[in-house]
């Protein structure tokens, strides 16, 4: 085996263009001054300015204080979707949360990664689909790529690196099936 080397001073993602620059620097400062930020509990003038960054957002959405959005335009979501303190949608691809999601405070939705087995350690993005009615608990984590179906949960501080299955409770790093969700009316 030959003993490789990371090698930083190569890596090059130029391929990859989710927006101007001039977009993508007056976004910051907005997200800056109005998500990411403890002192606005106003949801819907977070909800204007995403909606103004291009953002498809639904009704009764609530989004907490000192939540981060890398790129509104690369977000869509559904009716009364509850976004807790501190989560972080790092979307480097395209995002879509559906209609009675809640997504809890210190959660991560990471669209991107690195190619480990490459010296030149390139980024690799993927989509994230979270289906109608899932649950993300509070300090876990959804990795690129993963689809959350009808209704599961990650329970807290999980990490879900795979499809996580309609009604079914996962918990765990990596997120492993522990059983099925049952829902009282």
């Amino acid at each position: 085996m030959i003993n490789m080397k990371v090698n930083l001073s190569e890596f090059n993602n130029n391929w990859y263009n989710p927006g101007s620059k001039i977009k993508i620097g007056i976004w910051f400062f907005f997200n800056v001054l109005f998500l990411n930020n403890n002192f606005n509990p106003f949801s819907g003038f977070k909800i204007i300015v995403l909606k103004l960054f291009g953002a498809k957002i639904g009704q009764g959405v609530i989004i907490k204080q000192s939540v981060n959005i890398k790129y509104p335009w690369l977000l869509e979501v559904g009716n009364f979707v509850w976004i807790g303190e501190k989560v972080w949608i790092d979307n480097l691809a395209k995002v879509t949360i559906g209609d009675n999601v809640c997504i809890s405070q210190g959660a991560m939705l990471l669209c991107g990664n690195h190619d480990y087995k490459k010296s030149t350690f390139d980024l690799i993005i993927g989509e994230i689909l979270i289906e109608e009615g899932v649950w993300i608990g509070a300090k876990s984590v959804v990795c690129p790529g993963v689809t959350c179906k009808s209704h599961s949960i990650l329970t807290v501080g999980s990490i879900a690196n795979k499809d996580m299955e309609h009604y079914s409770i996962y918990k765990g790093n990596p997120a492993v099936y522990i059983k099925k969700r049952e829902i009282i009316i």
